[in-house]
């Protein structure tokens, strides 16, 4: 009998071992993609009046690029707290059509469990879970975690070198480093490229996206070109047939 439960026991250690790696080896492309831009909020964050233990504070409490991007260039412009604010809600509206969908996937995860998914939740995190979840594999807690934990800790330790060394990058641009996570992101587009009316909501939201940026800025056109592919995904849609019925 106890051989029977340390069998069980090791089984599920070694199975839990396994889906960690497993996530974690998902998460090393989006933590390399993702590193110019924590090394370049790290620089930023100081030219804005930062500390570097600031700046590692708001990278490891928000974890959120285009947040805190938005958020280290209205504090040094006196601007009002509720404008921040909303100003980085209109740039992370997206999220809540994420952690919609990710809801389906980790329904079973504990309350606790649940909150730090959330917390985890960006945009590759959300990717990885639904082509995981698609692909018929479980989408664990261990698995979860396992992607998320690169990309959190060198987000957080990427603030930090970027706020020693940053202004060692003068000119980013020049290297062509601001393309790597956009190249990512274009990336993880075509994963979905075998879903249903992909064609048209892909478009209709670039679309719009890129005319949203032309005429009333950023960062609301990417609240607004997401919602332009929401509608054209309602309206494209296919009925799905009742159940029982022929």
């Amino acid at each position: 009998m106890d051989e029977q439960i340390y069998q069980r026991t090791a089984t599920g250690e070694t199975s839990s071992r396994t889906q960690f790696w497993e996530g974690f080896v998902n998460g090393l492309p989006i933590m390399v993609a993702s590193a110019p831009f924590g090394l370049l909020f790290g620089a930023l964050a100081i030219d804005n009046g930062f500390t570097v233990g600031e700046a590692v504070f708001m990278s490891a409490s928000i974890f959120g690029g285009a947040s805190q991007m938005v958020g280290i260039e209205l504090f040094g412009h006196n601007v009002p707290a509720w404008l921040i604010v909303f100003s980085i809600f209109a740039v992370n509206f997206r999220h809540v059509l994420y952690s919609a969908a990710v809801g389906r996937r980790i329904g079973h995860f504990k309350p606790l469990q649940g909150l730090l998914s959330y917390f985890l939740l960006t945009d590759p995190q959300y990717a990885e879970t639904e082509k995981r979840a698609e692909s018929a594999k479980p989408v664990t807690f261990i698995w979860y975690l396992g992607v998320a934990t690169p990309i959190y800790v060198m987000w957080v330790l990427e603030a930090w070198i970027g706020g020693l060394f940053g202004n060692l990058i003068s000119d980013p641009h020049a290297l062509g480093i601001d393309m790597l996570l956009p190249i990512y992101f274009l990336g993880l587009v075509m994963g979905f490229r075998k879903r249903d009316n992909w064609g048209p909501i892909v478009i209709a939201s670039g679309v719009v996206s890129i005319i949203a940026y032309k005429t009333i800025g950023s960062p609301w056109h990417v609240s607004i070109g997401a919602l332009a592919g929401i509608l054209v995904a309602v309206i494209v849609a296919k009925p799905e047939k009742a159940q029982g019925k022929d």
